[in-house]
């Protein structure tokens, strides 16, 4: 398996990534399609097309800084789950050397509670913060509560807040333009 950054609207695969994308995620957690095309030209933004056996088998959408990756999106094609796609994925960026930092939907029910397994057994940590995600869309405030996870290690207060002024800062700052 192998990333391709996708840095264009123009890539013959970001069609069928946005599919992706909009089938993963509920409404309210995603950008709107102007907002994404648009930041797939900064420096920090990887759209990144997680590519294995020749095909398209999902994507990974993070934000890179020097002390961290804050992994916004990731998502499987359905019919590849399973196959551990994401588990590699997982590994290849931890791999870096640097925090990769995520967030989940409270593990209040079933489904929530397997991702946050999946994480752990991927070496995340849970992470004891409050969290609540700011809103995506200027008709969903305030935001929706998250939890948020890090490898290899949990975060320290001061990782915490550098993440938490950085989502706010930089990954939102374009979303209700």
């Amino acid at each position: 398996m192998h990333f391709e950054r996708l840095r264009s609207a123009g890539h013959p695969l970001f069609d069928d990534a946005m599919a992706l994308y909009r089938l993963s995620f509920p409404s309210h957690e995603q950008r709107e399609a102007p907002s994404q095309t648009r930041i797939l030209s900064h420096p920090e933004y990887h759209f990144t097309l997680m590519l294995g056996e020749g095909r398209f088998v999902g994507e990974m959408l993070y934000w890179e800084q020097p002390a961290f990756l804050y992994v916004e999106h990731f998502c499987i094609l359905p019919a590849l789950r399973n196959r551990r796609y994401g588990q590699r994925a997982l590994s290849m960026l931890c791999a870096q050397g640097k925090t990769v930092i995520l967030e989940i939907d409270p593990p209040e029910d079933e489904t929530a509670r397997r991702r946050q397994g999946f994480y752990q057994r991927c070496g995340f940590t849970v992470n004891p913060f409050p969290h609540v995600h700011p809103p995506y869309h200027v008709s969903v405030p305030p935001g929706h509560p998250l939890v948020v996870m890090s490898c290899p290690d949990a975060l320290s207060p001061e990782q915490y807040r550098a993440f938490r002024t950085y989502l706010k800062s930089t990954v939102m700052a374009d979303v209700t333009r």
